[in-house]
């Protein structure tokens, strides 16, 4: 069961410094969308999977973790056929899966730690200007990727029960209590920021 999105190792990109990843993962985001050609999307795609394989997991490891946006992907795929030329479907299906295999690469070899402190960095600039606080943003950025595992260990614990007394899984059963319970997470985390005072003005 997926506990959490850092993995302990000691490849090549866990050894790249955190800002350079989020900067290259910046640029490939843009890059990305500058064209529809799969030809061109191809290469980046083969690119950002080799970067992903590389990190030492295990197949089971490694899918658990893009498994189920890449069936979100899919899914999109397959509306869009009965709405756009094919060549521009694949385009979009190379485009998402890159990104999604390269942003996996990095927040697997990025502690959340080292994730915030960076991109509190990288805002200060802009809190500077009175745009944002960067504290906040990042401590925001940072429970989210904390708290995903838990949400997708919720998700498979909700499944199983259902399995359990023999009723059938459909997503409309399982987001409802999914939703619920991670509001009540919400909420408690709130609490206890407040009552910690890391939000002081």
């Amino acid at each position: 069961m997926l506990t959490s999105l850092y993995v302990e190792g000691q490849s090549w990109f866990h050894r790249v410094p955190v800002r350079l990843k989020l900067v290259a993962l910046l640029i490939l985001s843009v890059a990305l969308f500058t064209t529809n050609s799969p030809l061109l999307l191809l290469p980046a795609f083969l690119l950002c999977g080799g970067v992903y394989l590389s990190l030492g997991m295990t197949a089971r490891q490694a899918f658990s973790r893009v498994g189920f946006v890449f069936f979100t992907i899919l899914v999109l795929a397959a509306v869009n056929l009965f709405l756009v030329p094919l060549p521009q479907v694949l385009a979009l299906v190379l485009r998402l899966t890159a990104l999604v295999l390269f942003a996996a690469a990095v927040t697997a070899t990025t502690t959340i730690g080292a994730f915030m402190d960076e991109i509190t960095i990288l805002l200060k600039p802009l809190e500077r200007l009175g745009l944002l606080r960067a504290a906040d943003v990042s401590l925001a950025l940072g429970l989210v990727l904390r708290f995903v595992p838990d949400i997708f260990a919720r998700y498979q614990a909700i499944s199983e029960a259902h399995r359990a007394r023999g009723l059938p899984i459909r997503p409309l059963t399982i987001i409802g209590p999914l939703i619920i319970l991670t509001l009540k997470d919400a909420d408690t985390i709130a609490a206890a920021i407040d009552a910690r005072g890391f939000r002081r003005q």
